[in-house]
């Protein structure tokens, strides 16, 4: 069987959280060696993927571990003043969140937005 091929998206701080979460129930469920996953930040939700505050970083590593792979959008961390060197850092920069998730919707992979 092929597997589950799965694009988070999140462009709000309060929704960090709750996607990381979203993310954890999917490969509990499915199982993690069934699921490809990615998590796109851009606008404010770069924010999850910061070091400090260190709010989400446990879990972060936790679900790297597990396969699951981390995306900050270029454009979001110029417009509030991120550099990579302030993300976690298995966190990928990418050009373009939004581009990022056009590409993967393009490859068949299916679009959660919590």
């Amino acid at each position: 069987m092929d597997k589950y091929q799965v694009v988070f998206h999140i462009d709000e701080r309060d929704k960090g959280l709750l996607g990381l979460n979203n993310i954890e129930n999917l490969l509990a469920d499915l199982g993690e060696d069934n699921v490809n996953a990615e998590l796109v930040a851009n606008h404010e939700g770069i924010e999850i993927l910061l070091k400090s505050p260190d709010t989400y970083v446990e879990q972060i590593v936790r679900l790297a571990k597990m396969g699951v792979k981390f995306a900050a959008c270029a454009n979001a961390m110029r417009q509030r003043g991120v550099t990579k060197e302030q993300l976690v850092e298995l966190v990928q920069v990418v050009p373009s969140g939004v581009g990022e998730l056009v590409k993967k919707q393009a490859q068949g992979w299916a679009y959660i937005r919590p």
